[in-house]
């Protein structure tokens, strides 16, 4: 009913932009996490190890921050909306492309570009929101906008579990291309931020940005450890989570889709509640709580072999990441300085991701070396290490809970 509430007191055009961002965000993600279902097929494709194929995933979170700082750039110079809409584009481009790569460097180099647009995406389109949105409820729809990144890893699951094995892993990403046709949803139906139309980001904004970064220093440099330890706690969590079950347990990708749809509305659910959470309890105490909440489920998540166990370890573990993950958006667009408002919360988040971005890298190099093939337990470390760092981070910095966003001057 409280979900109700919040979109009855929204207008068409708050709703309309709300949900243009969220697609944004859950098509994006969607685009991200068709890849991490195919690993074990684009092995055996291009006859390489599970880590070479993770190079895949490492260029895309490497290249994200170039994307959130040229489309960044151009949603405070030219404005949210248009900017959205052509990241959505090239987003789009780069996944259908990669459907069609004919080696693994190839697709390497389009995982690399598919990075770029998929890093402009959720700083341009959590600044037009939260522009747009009222101030009441933030921290619900900053839940229910970060959680479309799981609503796109549940459509991933989706499509993988019913259509891979028709289709295989090229086919996989030609369906990830459909997203381009939400451009006519946002051409038609969604407007420009209203701080943005009244002139209240400088339309040189791209000439001040260093001033405003470094006048800012301290809060910018926070917020990239902040995102760094998230990053990690997230990616950690996922990107191989999909191959372990495949190498170590031996499950169909029907098994396999079927425990990461089940972990991923655990996602969902654990975001949306957090996110509201925060608006009683504050931003800092809500992230701690939720990751702090993770460490216990380890056994269950990683040492688990039932289908029934391992889909209720997945489902706590993602709904205390996710929760945590949940007042992200709002958090980081109260911290950051209204100026660069486009720039600095995607860019500072993208950041994070650079420096975690060999994250899979790492976890499957000790897989196949240390632990003999066992992801238990590189899955398990990787959880105990990054929760209690998400958790000290957090507390160590500050929070605006509440703040007024219509302004970008």
């Amino acid at each position: 009913m409280e979900f109700l509430g919040h979109f009855r007191r929204l207008t068409s055009v708050q709703r309309n932009t709300f949900i243009a961002c969220f697609l944004g965000w859950a098509l994006d993600a969607f685009d991200f996490f068709i890849l991490i279902f195919c690993v074990s097929a684009l092995a055996t494709q291009f006859q390489a190890k599970v880590s070479a194929i993770s190079e895949a995933i490492f260029l895309t979170l490497a290249m994200r921050p170039v994307g959130a700082f040229l489309f960044g750039l151009m949603a405070d110079r030219f404005g949210r909306r248009p900017t959205l809409m052509v990241d959505i584009i090239a987003y789009s481009v780069f996944e259908l492309a990669s459907a069609f790569a004919p080696s693994l460097k190839i697709f390497l180099i389009m995982r690399a570009f598919f990075g770029i647009a998929m890093g402009g995406e959720w700083g341009v389109g959590a600044a037009l929101a939260f522009e747009t949105l009222p101030a009441e409820g933030r921290g619900f729809f900053s839940g229910l906008l970060q959680e479309g990144y799981v609503v796109g890893y549940f459509m991933a699951a989706l499509v993988y579990g019913t259509l891979f094995p028709i289709f295989g892993w090229r086919g996989m990403f030609v369906i990830g291309a459909l997203p381009a046709f939400l451009v006519i949803y946002i051409r038609t139906k969604v407007d420009e931020s209203p701080a943005w139309l009244q002139g209240r980001v400088s339309r040189e904004a791209g000439s001040h940005l260093g001033k405003d970064i470094f006048s800012h220093a301290g809060i910018f440099l926070f917020l990239v450890v902040l995102m760094f330890t998230f990053n990690s706690f997230s990616h950690g969590t996922q990107d191989l989570y999909p191959t372990f079950l495949q190498k170590n347990l031996q499950f169909t990708p029907k098994t396999v889709s079927f425990i990461a749809i089940v972990y991923n509305i655990g996602a969902l659910l654990g975001g949306i509640l957090f996110g509201t959470w925060s608006e009683r309890i504050g931003r800092r105490r809500a992230i701690v709580i939720a990751a702090l909440l993770a460490i216990p489920v380890i056994p269950l998540w990683a040492y688990s072999h039932s289908v029934p166990m391992l889909a209720l370890g997945g489902f706590l573990m993602q709904f205390m990441v996710q929760g945590a993950w949940g007042v992200i958006p709002a958090h980081l667009n109260e911290l950051s300085p209204p100026a660069v408002r486009g720039t600095l919360p995607g860019f500072a988040y993208q950041l994070g991701n650079l420096l975690s971005s060999r994250n899979s890298v790492i976890q499957a190099k000790l897989v196949e070396g240390r632990y003999g093939g066992s992801f238990a337990p590189v899955l398990a470390w990787t959880v105990l290490l990054v929760a209690s760092l998400v958790a000290i981070v957090t507390w160590s910095g500050s929070e605006r809970r509440g703040a007024d966003l219509s302004n970008t001057k």
